[in-house]
């Protein structure tokens, strides 16, 4: 972490690549560190010119002769190449590549990043890049990029997979006075990725809030790890585009049917207590919010309006957005009576009606933001004939400053009439929007990072050490030794009873005789079915019977399947007959796993049976690291849970044993990774234990 700290940080950089020629990246670059304040050296590297933009400069890096702690690439793709040969052995520590025509261009790109890789790692050099706009930190400060102005100083990290939307949203910033402490853009991430700039902001003291536009994610596990501690220091705040849907059409199983193309992404981010903002503007509005208001400490909020229509207006979007309106005390209920005329509402939403003046607003805030009931507020106002819009601007930050343990939020609709009191509150770091929702949103956003920052303090994972690995691994070897990926239905009852995954008692059976014996020992009645990989469809063929009560029975029905068996799929490889007991029918639910290629096996839990595909009712988590907490809030926000709680008078069913199960499926998936898609579907749920049916396991 040190170590990269010095890219934020240098004491001395190299441009090579620097130009006297305006309207190069190079001479960009260079007329960029130093018109940023850079107080340390700069080194312009060009072999024709003896100094460049008034600097002296050098015909090659190597000719420096001094510590070099960041080298920023403004030369061709293939020049990189021998340039960062040159990087390494004059012992720079890292390469900004600004330079594009790498894998972003096809295969030829492709191997020239991969020898830029290769070269770096021999030299122990990290690389920002290629094809990035570059990195600057406006409290260093340094400004290592080809952007036209620097940012304005302030205390929100932004780091962008694309340069062109750094570009934009600096241009922007600068014109509504948004700072920034650090600005990155990290290009092709051939090395230093959005986990390595989180960490790195995470630990800068001067970084409040980190904001990254993404559109994929390199290391899943160690994105989530990195993003998990950055939370519990300052939010995290992604706004995520570019998501395949390719992943989920892939999936043969329930489960994948059930994890729709974003899932994973929504899986992880969670996990980690990642803010996820669904636009620019909520992005910053957000991250604007962070630097200047306190984080509130619960979800009831007061509104104080002039107008019952954006009065309602923010108390459906309270209520709608998981928030409370608060409940005043009597104590508050009392000097607002007294306080106000007759008319006005002194109840949430306080009404200061349209003929208020500034004081009506002033006494509106005090009751609400002493009151132990509140613990944010929302200020809106039209702006009336007789309303002084400047002094309750004023109010309101006076408000802010006695109360900085509570948020306010305000919206001024309006234009002219509010446009100076609008940036008196900006100035003053109250968020200021033109209607009521959007400030609420804020509030919404603010309220979920404390519970997600409480939430990624307490993740320890559920483990067990009563399984039997060595038993699964005996039935995944003999499977592959078979040359199969799926397993027949006995065998993943066998891996489910190593891990103690209640399942109705599976056998295989290979002859009548057999059968009856297996029969004979689980109790009848009993379901036999065809045990054939390539039968899919096995109710079809006669595959399948079910209610066996006999001895008699099973042997007629093993020679039934068997002989409809052959007759309907000749070619299919058939291993016997699955004998599996008959449970007493209980409420269906689905337990399952698919593994994203990004971030790992997920777990999944839903509505089972047919209602899986009709309801698409089902809740993720990363199996890595599944915490007891996870496991039960999967359930509780299904709709499977409104039936599982007990239904119209209905006992309720066994949740504790259900939550176990979900947690020894994750085990399962972690210990062993080869494990593909894993669906136990339906599971029966009882009022006292589980039994899963149907199980499905299908090995990488």
């Amino acid at each position: 972490m040190s170590n990269l700290m010095s890219l934020m940080r240098p004491q001395s950089v190299a441009i090579i690549g620097a130009s006297n020629t305006p309207g190069k990246i190079g001479h960009a670059v260079v007329e960029n560190m130093k018109s940023s304040g850079f107080k340390g050296e700069i080194y312009p590297i060009n072999p024709k010119d003896p100094e460049v933009c008034g600097i002296k400069a050098y015909p090659s890096i190597l000719d420096v002769k001094q510590p070099i702690d960041v080298a920023v690439l403004c030369v061709p793709a293939k020049v990189s190449v021998p340039v960062a040969e040159e990087c390494g052995k004059a012992g720079v520590k890292h390469m900004i590549v600004i330079t594009a025509g790498f894998k972003e261009i096809g295969k030829e790109g492709r191997e020239l990043e991969e020898k830029l890789v290769e070269i770096a790692r021999r030299y122990g050099m990290r690389i920002v890049g290629p094809n990035c706009l570059g990195v600057m930190d406006t409290h260093t400060p340094f400004n290592a990029t080809f952007a036209k102005n620097m940012a304005l100083k302030g205390n929100i990290a932004f780091i962008s997979q694309s340069g062109a939307l750094c570009l934009a949203i600096l241009d922007w910033s600068l014109k509504t006075g948004l700072g920034f402490s650090q600005f990155v853009s990290f290009g092709n991430k051939s090395d230093l990725n959005e986990a390595d700039f989180i960490e790195i902001a995470a630990n800068d003291p001067n970084t409040k809030v980190i904001c990254l536009y993404l559109e994929d994610i390199v290391d899943g596990p160690r994105f989530v790890e990195v993003a998990r501690e950055a939370t519990k220091k300052k939010p995290v705040i992604i706004l995520k585009s570019g998501v395949s849907a390719a992943g989920a059409k892939a999936a043969s199983s329930h489960t994948g049917a059930l994890a729709g193309s974003d899932t994973a992404y929504q899986t992880a981010f969670r996990r980690a207590g990642v803010l996820r903002a669904s636009t620019m503007t909520e992005l910053f509005d957000l991250a604007s919010a962070f630097t200047t208001q306190p984080i509130p400490k619960g979800k009831r909020v007061a509104v104080i309006t002039n107008s019952g229509g954006p009065g309602i207006v923010a108390s459906d979007a309270i209520e709608l957005g998981g928030l409370q309106m608060a409940q005043f005390s009597e104590d508050t209920l009392n000097f607002l009576k007294e306080a106000m005329p007759s008319m006005a509402n002194i109840h949430n939403p306080i009404d200061v009606i349209g003929d208020a003046h500034y004081d009506r607003y002033e006494n509106g805030l005090k009751a609400a933001l002493s009151d132990p009931n509140v613990d944010a507020a929302t200020v809106l106002l039209s702006p009336t004939a007789v309303i002084e819009v400047d002094k309750v601007a004023e109010v309101i930050v006076e408000a802010r400053e006695k109360y900085p343990d509570k948020p306010i939020t305000a919206a001024f609709t309006g234009g002219f009439a509010v446009e100076k009191a609008v940036n008196y509150l900006q100035e003053h770091g109250v968020p200021t929007y033109a209607f009521p929702e959007p400030g609420v949103h804020t509030l919404i956003g603010m309220t979920k990072y404390s519970e997600l920052r409480e939430a990624v303090q307490d993740q320890e994972e559920w483990a067990f050490d009563d399984v039997d690995k060595d038993r699964v691994q005996a039935i995944f070897d003999r499977v592959v030794a078979d040359g199969r990926n799926l397993l027949l239905s006995p065998e993943a009852a066998e891996v489910a009873e190593a891990y103690k995954i209640p399942a109705a008692p599976s056998r295989l059976a290979t002859s009548a005789e057999e059968a009856q014996k297996f029969a004979r020992d689980m109790g009848f009645p009993v379901v036999m079915k065809i045990a054939s990989p390539d039968i899919m469809h096995k109710t079809d063929i006669g595959g399948v019977k079910v209610g066996l009560k006999s001895e008699e029975e099973v042997k007629e029905a093993f020679e039934s399947i068997m002989e409809n068996s052959k007759k309907g799929a000749p070619d299919a490889k058939i291993y016997g007959v699955e004998v599996q007991k008959m449970m007493p029918k209980g409420d269906e639910i689905i337990i399952g796993m698919i593994k994203d290629p990004t971030f790992g096996p997920m777990v999944a839990f839903g509505s089972g049976g047919i209602l899986v595909n009709l309801l698409q009712d089902a809740s993720f988590r990363l199996a890595s690291g599944l915490a007891k907490r996870e496991a039960e809030q999967m359930i509780t926000e299904t709709k499977a849970y409104t039936i599982l709680k007990g239904f119209r008078g209905a006992d309720p069913d066994d949740i504790p044993a259900i939550c176990e199960a979900i947690a020894r499926v994750a085990q399962l998936c972690r210990d062993f990774p080869q494990i593909s898609e894993l669906d136990i579907n339906p599971v029966f749920a009882y009022p006292k234990g589980l039994s899963a049916l149907d199980i499905k396991i299908k090995l990488s």
